[in-house]
């Protein structure tokens, strides 16, 4: 099973994603851990794989930071079969922008379907630290859900054009029983294991409710983490995002500037123009 280690990684991370693409990348997995070879036109049409690398760029003395498809703290083969996008590498970047001198703002352009709570909880907490130092803005082009949300939020202004939507709070796990499937193969897996929940969730078996009861425990710990952060970065209570903000749905634009989910409705170039750049200025 070649990606028998991805798909370990994907079933014991605590996702802020928008449930759709986590299921794509899920079948994807699964259908190549099952030995199915896909051609590259048909992994595009299955992951929605944007084949452009977006890279930094500056307009000026505008720094723009492509925020783009799944987050995870860490991208390697991952990368490959979702367009992804490392919070490390984003950590690393958005630091080099804020030590350039020549950088007078920094946008964050936004379109992701979230990701990985790993990674997204400390880019963000270091997007929020660096308010009042230099303009910060996040543009959500078109789409900021669950994570990449988490994201945006940090910024001293958050931005969607007028097609986007933003949203999609909320933390789930997975797990993969595949016991029926190997007994009808005939197959029994057994595990030796030592310490008591050494083997706990382990996808040969149905979740037993302790396992269940603890998986619950960690996602809703890193859903309150999300709440207060979104709470404490939009200056609102953690009970209006909880009870507002989409609650756990996508919000279109309009409606997410009425919430208070986000401070403005403009295209890019826009806001580039805002500071004096434009993406269509000459190179």
């Amino acid at each position: 099973m070649k990606y028998a280690h991805i798909l370990a990684a994907v079933t014991e991370e605590r996702w802020a994603l928008h449930e759709p693409k986590l299921q794509a990348i899920l079948d994807f997995l699964a259908r190549q851990a099952g030995g199915e070879k896909l051609s590259a036109d048909e992994i595009e049409a299955r992951i929605t794989k944007d084949r452009e690398r977006e890279v930094t760029r500056q307009s000026g003395s505008v720094a723009i930071l492509p925020v783009r498809g799944v987050i995870a703290n860490r991208m390697n083969m991952m990368d490959d079969i979702s367009g992804g996008t490392s919070a490390e590498g984003l950590s690393r970047q958005f630091q080099a922008m804020m030590s350039d001198d020549g950088v007078k703002a920094i946008i964050l352009d936004v379109d992701s379907p979230g990701g990985a709570v790993s990674g997204t909880v400390e880019f963000a907490s270091m997007v929020a630290a660096a308010r009042g130092r230099k303009p910060i803005v996040a543009h959500v082009n078109a789409t900021a859900a669950s994570a990449a949300y988490w994201i945006a939020s940090a910024a001293e202004e958050l931005v969607v054009t007028p097609s986007g939507m933003v949203g999609s709070i909320g933390v789930f796990g997975v797990h993969d029983d595949m016991s029926a499937a190997l007994d009808k193969l005939g197959v029994k897996k057994t595990l030796v294991s030592a310490g008591k929940f050494k083997t706990a969730g382990n996808p040969y078996q149905p979740l037993d409710d302790d396992t269940r009861s603890r998986m619950q425990a960690r996602v809703d710990e890193a859903y309150d983490m999300f709440v207060k952060a979104v709470a404490s970065n939009r200056n609102v209570t953690q009970t209006a995002v909880r009870e507002g903000f989409g609650q756990g749905d996508m919000v279109t634009a309009q409606a997410a500037l009425a919430e208070g989910m986000v401070d403005r409705i403009a295209t890019l170039e826009e806001t580039l123009q805002r500071f004096g750049a434009s993406q269509y200025a000459p190179p």
